[in-house]
């Protein structure tokens, strides 16, 4: 059986439009655990979200791919290692941190992501480096600093920045890692393949977790909204924004689908405003604002 998916190009103004709505499902993950982590111990939060992650993974690989291919050995490092870092350990800082700070400030944090990959990426493997993303990788890594910081980077020196922020720095750190183990995994493996097998086997991992928590016995007692949160999380937050994101770069190729991950910051932000009603300081916003003009540098060829 064929590993690579075979699939008919849509229009492109459909492309663009549902990248959009990937960008604006990302950005609403940072609300949607904001109000789950209230209620719901982190680790069974996680494992309920990718619960349904997978379960909707499994229905979405089986409609566009078929039957799942057997894997390799090999393959099953790889994805074994997607889902303890992109999926376990992402999800245990993610949750955590959002305990200790607001959805829209974690967003800002996490805006990081694609500066630190091109960064690894020329130390540790060689990609070219030129002035223009060099710049942009230094302004993203200022901006993440006046973040983190709430503006005041000599807090840095002090010693005065909080458990919520290093753990939401630890998801840049568990991004950075996947994201390359993935590109190992997908050398043979379909995207969204190696996906389900990494949502598959982080949930279980989560799923001991949980049960070590105490908190899977507890579900009776959430709330219809903690519910709703998890859902919109395993479904709209992974399922169908991973999909239609592999789906973007198939069309139109990485660089442009990874510009749209640029809003994900913005819509955070907004979101964090309009429904937790989050207020941001402007050192933090203007950190923010760097970081975003610092990854936009960092993707845009020389």
């Amino acid at each position: 059986m064929s590993r690579t998916p075979s699939a008919s190009s849509p229009p492109l103004p459909g492309i663009y439009v549902r990248l959009v709505l990937t960008a604006l499902f990302w950005g609403g993950t940072w609300v949607a655990a904001r109000i789950v982590v209230q209620e719901v111990p982190p680790f069974g939060a996680a494992f309920y979200r990718f619960l349904i992650a997978t379960l909707a993974t499994a229905w979405i690989v089986r409609g566009h791919e078929g039957p799942l291919p057997r894997l390799t050995r090999r393959e099953w490092l790889m994805v074994g290692l997607m889902g303890l870092t992109g999926v376990f350990a992402y999800n245990y800082f993610f949750l955590h941190g959002l305990q200790h700070i607001s959805a829209g400030r974690g967003a800002l944090v996490i805006a990081l992501n694609p500066a630190l990959v091109a960064l690894v990426a020329w130390l540790l493997f060689g990609d070219r480096m030129h002035a223009l993303k060099a710049t942009g990788i230094a302004l993203a890594l200022g901006g993440c600093l006046l973040v983190v910081s709430g503006g005041q980077p000599l807090a840095l020196v002090n010693g005065e920045v909080g458990i919520g922020e290093l753990m939401i720095f630890g998801c840049v750190v568990c991004w950075t890692l996947y994201t390359f183990i993935g590109r190992r995994a997908t050398g043979s493996l379909t995207p969204l393949v190696a996906n389900l097998y990494a949502c598959a086997i982080g949930g279980a991992l989560l799923g001991v977790a949980a049960l070590v928590e105490g908190s899977l016995s507890q579900w009776p007692d959430y709330s219809l909204r903690a519910w709703l949160a998890i859902g919109y999380l395993g479904f709209f937050g992974t399922a169908l924004s991973y999909s239609w994101f592999t789906a973007g770069v198939q069309h139109i190729g990485a660089t442009k689908a990874a510009a749209f991950t640029n809003l994900v910051p913005v819509f955070g932000v907004a979101l964090g405003a309009l429904i937790l009603h989050e207020r941001l300081g402007a050192g933090v916003l203007l950190g923010g604002a760097v970081t975003v003009l610092g990854v936009v540098l960092t993707n845009r060829p020389r």
